[in-house]
């Protein structure tokens, strides 16, 4: 059976009507009130109000009436008033119920058309046929009080719920509306919708990138703050991609559409946020089952409970009416019903901000239980390319030098290592000029002539006679010690100068172990990468279990030897060759910036790249569950403890006056637990990492 995402009830989807789709995914409601919130939230919104604009003033005058004024016209005009509140602010709680009965089901205002109406009934008959209860007693304040009560709980609740989804707003308003599509010479501004993949969109300055694009004219800084959370603006040149929502900030673009509607970055992260606030996690299963049998086992409780003190104790007719009231107003499950998609809004929303995207509430509740974190080294906590750590100058020649020369010799090179070369050659403002003969060697180096030809090599021990080798060995050795790649950089076949790489840790890998470690995670890094690599990084971080040169299936293996020794794991990954552990994990958490594979496998997505982001997932759960226990427990408690009291516990010990507030209490306390639930819940939009 379907959950309502609104309410949090059971639903047949072989007998409901009652249907709506978003982004492709189809929801099931109990009732039309239900639907109108989830899909016209302000209509709903502006309705309640307006109920409770005339439902407070006439229950302010049926009180005046009851315990204030007494007038020979006073049943009839209370009569009047009560009916009005009854039928025409309270008629949401009617549709609900009618659409319960068509449903073969019960909801929760079913048990608040049943209540009320039985008040308001009870006393229309004693003041239109007064013979029929002798005994008299008159409740319109009952009825129409209840009506009030729980009308301002549900309208405060849907203010809350506001509050509680204005992440997932926010999240909406980032995508624009209008794009400038260049048709031959001219510019045609058109809605969103209508863009094409293909299309050639214009991009002022100041105006946000359309949709998902390439860019095939111009260069400009763009913002996109909004997708990884960085505040620096990053240039943007033909050939790169950007992200529909980002903001160009100096210069026109030309871009040509790539993706469009559903498929961009934004929709998929709305989609996300969405899916996980309204998914179920494996805690909610309890209070499910216990919501589909609530309802009727309430309406049972109230009749057994009205017809025992009637019957065997004696009470008055209007005494058991009062009881049979009383049970099911206050035993209203909504607390129960938005207990878990409360917490899961806020915490999605939350978590978005921070760079976060949770695909679902049960990788929240796994998050909250890890105990172990494996790792992969690149791309997770190192950078994932090759930077220049070390410049070694030998024989009288400079740091610079030997970054010129090997520049030289590198700038026709396509390997990731060459290219690094030449980059930081740039970045240190050296002059690098083209060079007259270049020859590549395979798994040895290049070798170039450069303008006043000086014969250039770059490469290993093999591009070197052992001899020339002599002067340079020692500490040759010491930095491959260190794990990072040495390039010998030699003149004429005489060696002058060394430049290591290293694919260098990410500024906050550091940060984000020493936070696992410290919250009592065993961290495991495991990686592809040869021993001594693996034994630096895992040195310069602090993790005592390595695993190095494992293939995909020894990550897999491993995860697998951790959980069947009871662990519960999460692995956190970028690349293709991790999206098997990834799902093999109690918890995939993917790297924004890896593959589209390992982002699917993953049940949380670090948008931001940032491996620390991981840590604070992890900190969201365990904060997020223990919301969502608080709830249920405030919920079930609540339930508990005034089911037996509003079926005449304390008759006993308070008499039978106890039902001249009792019922009115019972609507207060229906409608205070809601709002106590999502007010808890809100709580949560407080977290910081």
């Amino acid at each position: 059976m379907a959950t309502d995402p609104v309410c949090g009830m059971y639903v047949d989807e072989k007998s409901t009507r009652l249907t709506s789709e978003r982004q492709g995914r189809k929801y099931y409601f109990c009732s039309t009130t239900c639907q109108l919130q989830f899909e016209k939230p302000e209509r709903e919104l502006a309705g309640l109000k307006r109920a409770l604009e005339i439902a407070w003033p006439l229950t302010i005058v049926v009180a005046i009436f009851t315990y204030v004024v007494s007038a020979s016209y006073g049943n009839y005009l209370m009569f009047v008033l009560a009916s009005v509140v009854q039928f025409y602010s309270g008629r949401r709680f009617y549709a609900g119920l009618l659409d319960a009965i068509r449903n073969r089901s019960s909801n929760m205002d079913t048990l608040i058309a049943i209540g009320t109406s039985a008040a308001w009934a009870y006393s229309t008959v004693v003041v239109l046929v007064p013979s029929f209860f002798p005994t008299g007693g008159i409740y319109f304040d009952t009825s129409t009080i209840i009506v009030a009560l729980i009308l301002t709980g549900t309208y405060m609740q849907r203010l809350a719920e506001t509050r509680a989804s204005s992440a997932v707003s926010a999240l909406i308003a980032l995508q624009p509306k209008i794009a400038h599509v260049v048709v031959g010479s001219d510019v045609v501004d058109k809605r969103i919708e209508e863009i094409k993949v293909g299309d050639v969109l214009l991009v002022k300055p100041g105006e946000k990138i359309p949709t998902d694009s390439v860019v095939i004219d111009g260069e400009s800084s763009v913002d996109e703050s909004m997708i990884t959370g960085e505040s620096m603006p990053v240039t943007k040149r033909k050939g790169d991609k950007v992200t529909g929502g980002t903001i160009n900030s100096t210069s026109s673009l030309r871009v040509r559409a790539e993706k469009v509607g559903e498929d961009t970055a934004l929709a998929q992260i709305i989609k996300i946020v969405q899916d996980a606030a309204s998914s179920k996690v494996p805690i909610q299963k309890l209070a499910d089952r216990i919501s589909s049998y609530f309802v009727p086992i309430v309406v049972l409780i109230g009749i057994l409970a009205a017809l025992g003190w009637y019957f065997f104790a004696g009470v008055s007719a209007s005494v058991a009416m009062l009881i049979f009231v009383s049970v099911l107003i206050i035993a209203c499950p909504c607390a129960l019903g938005i207990a878990t998609p409360a917490a899961l809004l806020v915490a999605s929303g939350r978590a978005a901000k921070n760079g976060i995207l949770v695909k679902s509430g049960e990788s929240l509740q796994m998050a909250s239980r890890i105990d172990t974190v494996v790792l992969d080294k690149t791309g997770t906590l190192t950078k994932g390319r090759p930077e220049i750590t070390d410049v070694v100058a030998l024989s009288g020649n400079s740091e610079k030098d030997v970054l010129r020369y090997a520049a030289v010799a590198e700038m026709n090179s396509e390997h990731i290592i060459g290219k690094a070369v030449v980059e930081k050659a740039k970045t240190s403002r050296i002059a690098v000029a083209f060079p007259k003969k270049f020859a590549y060697r395979q798994g040895i180096g290049v070798t170039a002539v450069d303008s006043g030809g000086m014969e250039i090599g770059v490469g290993n021990r093999d591009l070197f006679d052992e001899k020339q080798m002599a002067k340079v060995n020692d500490r040759l050795l010491n930095l491959e010690a260190q794990g990072k790649t040495t390039l010998i950089v030699g003149i004429n076949g005489s060696p002058i100068g060394l430049i290591a790489l290293a694919d260098v840790l990410k500024e906050d890998s550091k940060q984000a172990i020493d936070a696992l470690t410290h919250a009592g995670k065993q961290v495991w890094l495991i990686t592809g990468d040869n021993g001594k690599v693996a034994d630096a990084v895992a040195s310069q971080l602090g993790i005592a279990n390595v695993i190095a040169r494992a293939k995909p299936q020894d990550k897999l293996n491993k995860i697998t030897e951790l959980q069947n020794s009871g662990r519960k794991v999460a692995m956190i990954g970028d690349g293709v060759n991790d999206a098997p552990a990834l799902t093999k994990a109690d918890l995939g958490i993917a790297i924004g910036a890896g593959t589209e594979v390992a982002i699917q496998a993953g049940g949380i997505v670090l948008v931001r790249n940032s491996v620390y982001d991981a840590v604070v997932a992890l900190e969201l759960g365990k904060r997020t569950m223990a919301k969502i226990k608080e709830n249920l427990f405030w919920a079930f408690g609540y339930n508990i403890i005034l089911i037996p009291v509003a079926a005449g516990a304390l008759i006993p010990f308070l008499t039978i006056s106890i039902y001249n507030f009792l019922p009115l209490l019972a609507a207060f306390a229906m409608a205070f637990s809601s709002v106590t639930v999502v007010s808890n819940s809100l709580l949560l939009a407080r977290f910081k990492p």
